[in-house]
C-alpha cells in the first residue's frame, strides 16, 4: 500500500503488528538480542576491572545508554512487524550499531568515546525516523513519534558533545543524557506546537513488552553463568567446583525470584487496556534496569568467589557478593509493587538485611564464600516466602519460561 486508505488509515498496514493478544517474540528480535549478550560481558569486565566508586559510576552510565538503545528498540518492535523486509533490515542495522556500541565500551570513557557517542546517536535517531515514516497516517501514535523524534535528536547529539570532551565533563553529559530522556518520557517528549504524548495513546501491547524484558533478564543471567563457567575451565579443582555450584545456585535463586510470577506479569499488563502504556514506560523503562544493575553486580561477585573464595571480602567485595541481589531484589519489589502484586514486603525487607550484613561481613573479615552463601540463603528466604503466601494456587508450580 503507498498511500492512506480512504478512513485515513495507516499508510503502511502492512508494516504494523496485530493486535492478537499477546505478540510472540520473532526470530529477528531474539537475533538482536544477541548483540547484548556481548555487552551485558563488556559491562561486568569493565565493572570487575574498576571496582571503584568511580568504576560503578561510569559502569552504571554505559548501562543506562545501553539500555535506552535496547529497550526503545523493543518498543519500536511492540508496533512494527520485525518479520517484514523493511523493518527486518532496520532491526539488521540497528542490531550493527550496537556491537559497535558494545565493541567501544571498555574505552567508552576513554579514546573511544565519540565512536561510542556517535554509534548511540545514530541507532536512536535512525531508528525512530523510521519507526515515523512506517507508522504515518496511524492517528495518536504518529504524533507521539514526532515529538519522540525531536527529543531524540537532541539528546543525541548531546551524546556526541559527550564524546567530544574528555572526562570527567564526559561523565556529566552523559548522565544529563540519561535524565533529559528520563525526563523526556516521564511528560511525554512535550514539543511547542506539538503538544505532548500520553501514554493512553500508544497502543501497548503490554504481554509483548514483558515477554521482552524477560528475555533480557534471561541474558543477564546467563552472562553471569558464562563469566562462572569460565572461570571454572582455567582451575578444575575441587574448591573451584564447589564455588562454582554456590555461584550457580545464586543465579537459579534469582531467576526464581523473578519467574516465578512472570506469566501473572504478562497477562496483567495484557489486560491493561489503556493503562499498559502508563504501566509498560514505568516498569521496562525506568525499573528493569535497576534489576540488570543487580544481576551484572552479582556477576561480579561470583567471579571473585572462584578466584579467591577464602579471601576476606573488604568493602569492595561485600558490596558486590551482598549489593548485587540486594539491587535486584530492590528492583524487583518495587516491581512488583507497581503491579500490585504480592511479595513486596519480602524483597523489601532481604534487600534490607542484605545491605545491613555488609558491614557485617567487613568488620568480621567474613571469607568471599560465606558472604556468597548468606546472600543465598536470603535471596532463597524470598523464595520460601513466596511459596508460603503462594500454596495451593497455579502460581505455586514454580518458574515458567517467557517463551512458553
Amino acid at each position: 500500500m503507498t498511500g492512506p486508505g480512504p478512513d485515513g488509515g495507516p499508510v503502511h498496514p502492512q508494516l504494523l503488528r496485530p493486535r492478537r493478544g499477546v505478540e510472540r517474540t520473532t526470530s529477528t528480535e531474539l537475533f538482536f538480542d544477541l548483540v547484548f549478550v556481548f555487552t551485558i560481558t563488556q559491562l561486568s569486565h569493565y565493572l570487575s576491572e574498576d571496582l571503584t566508586w568511580r568504576g560503578a559510576g561510569r559502569t552504571a552510565v554505559l548501562l543506562g545508554l545501553i539500555w535506552l538503545v535496547w529497550i526503545y528498540t523493543v518498543w519500536a518492535g511492540n508496533w512494527l512487524l520485525p518479520d517484514r523486509a523493511p523493518v527486518r533490515a532496520t532491526l539488521l542495522v540497528v542490531t550493527l550499531g550496537s556491537l559497535l556500541l558494545a565493541a567501544a565500551l571498555p574505552t567508552a570513557f576513554g579514546v573511544n568515546g565519540l565512536l561510542f557517542a556517535v554509534a548511540y546517536a545514530a541507532v536512536q535517531v535512525g531508528r525512530t525516523v523510521f519507526s515515523l515514516w512506517a507508522i504515518r497516517g496511524e492517528p495518536w501514535l504518529g504524533d507521539s513519534f514526532r515529538q519522540c523524534v525531536v527529543w531524540v535528536a537532541g539528546t543525541g547529539t548531546l551524546a556526541v558533545v559527550g564524546g567530544l570532551v574528555d572526562t570527567p565533563a564526559r561523565e556529566v553529559i552523559w548522565i544529563a543524557v540519561i535524565a533529559v530522556d528520563a525526563i523526556g518520557l516521564a511528560t511525554g517528549f512535550p514539543v511547542p506546537g506539538l503538544g505532548r504524548s500520553t501514554p493512553e495513546h500508544w497502543e501497548v501491547e503490554g504481554g509483548h513488552l514483558a515477554e521482552r524484558c524477560q528475555a533480557f533478564i534471561l541474558i543477564a543471567l546467563g552472562e553471569s553463568i558464562l563469566i562462572t563457567g569460565g572461570t571454572l575451565t582455567q582451575r578444575l579443582d575441587g574448591v573451584t567446583i564447589a564455588a562454582f555450584l554456590l555461584a550457580f545456585a545464586g543465579s537459579v535463586a534469582l531467576w526464581w525470584v523473578y519467574f516465578d510470577r512472570a506469566q501473572a506479569v504478562m497477562a496483567a499488563l495484557a489486560a491493561a487496556g489503556e493503562r499498559a502504556g502508563r504501566l509498560s514506560r514505568l516498569v521496562f523503562n525506568y525499573l528493569h534496569p535497576v534489576m540488570v544493575a543487580g544481576i551484572v553486580v552479582t556477576a561480579v561477585g561470583d567471579e571473585r568467589l572462584l578466584h579467591a573464595p577464602g579471601e576476606p571480602v573488604g568493602w569492595a567485595g561485600a558490596l558486590v557478593v551482598l549489593g548485587g541481589p540486594a539491587l535486584f531484589l530492590a528492583g524487583h519489589a518495587a516491581y512488583q509493587t507497581v503491579l500490585r502484586h504480592p511479595g513486596v514486603a519480602a524483597r523489601a525487607a532481604a534487600a534490607l538485611l542484605l545491605m545491613a550484613l555488609t558491614p557485617v561481613a567487613v568488620a568480621l573479615r567474613a571469607p568471599v564464600a560465606l558472604a556468597v552463601g548468606a546472600a543465598l540463603l536470603v535471596t532463597a528466604s524470598v523464595i520460601v516466602a513466596d511459596w508460603m503466601s503462594g500454596r495451593g494456587t497455579p502460581q505455586s508450580r514454580g518458574p515458567r519460561s517467557p517463551e512458553r
